[in-house]
């Protein structure tokens, strides 16, 4: 029997053949880790459908960024949880608002830390949905004027970069514009650029305390079918001023997210959503996988699509496996 001149499995033998000839490196530089900021002092209320994260106060905020950081991760995005919610979501560009307030402790006890925003008014309306009302359905252009001024005092507040997630139309030259005529044209802005209407979206919602009391987000979040349209989404962002491009789930998205960087070459961050992480945590609990293998290789597989920016509640814990 012949045997073939080039056997592949060569380099495969040993740890040390596969770690030199690996072409995906993942480490802690291509984390942010998302963190849930409310009201209150030592606060930490656990999220249930998300095992080992919590509802944070601003000093627990700080603390987690900062073991965040001593392990390696350069960049942390913040989500508000506020005590009052209204139909416009006052509490996302109020200038006393949480995240503005855990902005400016983040960047006193940490400022080499990268701290990002995101712009949305969910967490901060009392209908759940990411704009105003208006007829019934979530009137575009109105909201887009709140999001510029979130934006706005969250940079006022420090942040580095401001992430807007709503998927209005237009908002990304908006913002830019807001941010650019008060002084903040050195800000960054990072676009969710192709965000999907997605199930794996639930336990955020209990998390940011944000589901919709009525109807759902399909008439503003993409379509899952629809690859086509991601890249014309990320093509108007881009167009508008965004300086990073986002793709939202990761797993189930990743050849959107090989598509937008073999198409744009742009910074591309992907967001390995909370219905990823309860996925791998719940596995490991029952016993049907190894959830540090499955996380490990969760990643790795995000960044081999394309992913210069990985958004995963898994960033302390990863960056330590790393780390090893």
């Amino acid at each position: 029997m012949d045997y073939p001149d080039l056997r592949m499995r060569r380099l495969r033998r040993t740890e040390t053949l596969r770690r030199m000839v690996r072409e995906t490196v993942l480490t802690p530089d291509d984390f942010i880790y998302p963190l849930f900021v409310r009201e209150g002092k030592g606060v930490r209320n656990p999220i249930a459908s998300m095992p080992g994260q919590f509802q944070l106060s601003v000093d627990e905020t700080v603390k987690a960024a900062r073991e965040a950081w001593g392990l390696g991760v350069p960049a942390v995005i913040l989500f508000g949880i506020p005590d009052h919610k209204d139909a416009v979501g006052s509490g996302a560009y109020a200038a006393d608002g949480i995240v503005q307030r855990a902005v400016q402790a983040l960047k006193s006890a940490l400022p080499e830390l990268c701290v990002i925003t995101d712009v949305c008014l969910c967490e901060y309306t009392d209908h759940g949905h990411c704009g105003v009302i208006e007829n019934g359905d979530v009137a575009n252009d109105a909201t887009v004027e709140l999001l510029a001024r979130e934006a706005v005092s969250h940079a006022v507040a420090g942040a580095d970069i401001v992430a807007p997630s709503d998927m209005m139309d237009g908002r990304i030259a908006a913002l830019r514009c807001a941010l650019d005529d008060d002084g903040f044209d050195q800000i960054p802005v990072m676009a969710y650029a192709a965000k999907f209407a997605s199930s794996f979206y639930g336990p955020f919602r209990d998390a940011a305390e944000s589901p919709p009391q009525f109807g759902d987000r399909r008439s503003y979040q993409m379509d899952a079918a629809n690859g086509d349209e991601a890249v014309r989404e990320v093509e108007l962002d881009i167009r508008e001023g965004a300086d990073m491009v986002m793709v939202k789930p990761a797993l189930p998205y990743l050849d959107v997210i090989r598509r937008v960087k073999d198409t744009f070459g742009y910074p591309t961050a992907a967001y390995n959503v909370s219905g990823e992480y309860a996925m791998v945590h719940a596995m490991d609990k029952l016993g049907w996988g190894d959830g540090r293998g499955l996380m490990m290789e969760s990643l790795v597989s995000i960044k081999r699509a394309g992913a210069d920016m990985i958004l995963t509640y898994f960033a302390p814990e990863a960056a330590r496996v790393l780390g090893e």
